[in-house]
């Protein structure tokens, strides 16, 4: 399908006057960067002849490009919001780009939701300590008995070279007396 400036109309009027995308081809957003490149070409010519009205329907083309383009986000935003609470996305009317656009949305959504849930686990969530918000992963630089922490809880006996996860302030001791490094998880 070719686009022209009454279908761009046409869509920008429905884009406007519903909450749910437009239907669009899922070539969309190419055939609308060739039809603009006519038209570009065609203002490029207008201005030559000092054409008023080209100039102006220009103009409006941007404009609605642009709204299009602006509402066309906000619901794909909409959308992959609601997707991510109710775990069911529907990538209906979407152009290509915007699908690529909103399978990202909906994996940093998905995990942004992960850390609500980590604040909401339960107690028996506390034997995965790399799942708690205040436990830091330490790489054990050398051997170190068994010890009572700050919170009064028994750690260790760690072995060098082992991996831990350890609340921030045992983690922050043991690293300032150079027993472990915090290991940057990412």
């Amino acid at each position: 399908m070719d686009l022209s400036f009454d279908e761009i109309r046409r869509i920008h009027r429905l884009e406007k006057n519903t909450s749910q995308l437009v239907e669009v081809e899922k070539e969309f957003y190419n055939e609308l960067h060739a039809f603009l490149q006519k038209e570009k070409q065609a203002y490029l010519e207008s201005l030559k002849d000092f054409s008023v009205s080209d100039t102006r329907r220009f103009s409006n083309l941007k404009k609605m490009v642009e709204e299009i383009f602006s509402m066309r986000e906000k619901k794909l935003l909409n959308k992959a919001l609601i997707a991510s609470r109710t775990k069911e996305a529907s990538e209906e009317h979407m152009a290509l780009q915007e699908k690529e656009l909103f399978k990202k949305m909906l994996e940093l959504l998905e995990e942004h939701g992960a850390l609500l849930n980590g604040l909401f686990e339960n107690e028996a969530a506390e034997k995965k300590p790399s799942k708690d918000l205040n436990n830091l992963s330490v790489r054990i630089l050398s051997d170190i008995p068994e010890f009572v922490g700050s919170d009064m809880k028994e750690y260790g006996p760690y072995r060098k070279g082992q991996k831990v996860a350890i609340p921030l302030k045992i983690a922050k001791l043991l690293e300032s007396r150079k027993l472990g490094e915090v290991v940057r998880e990412g």
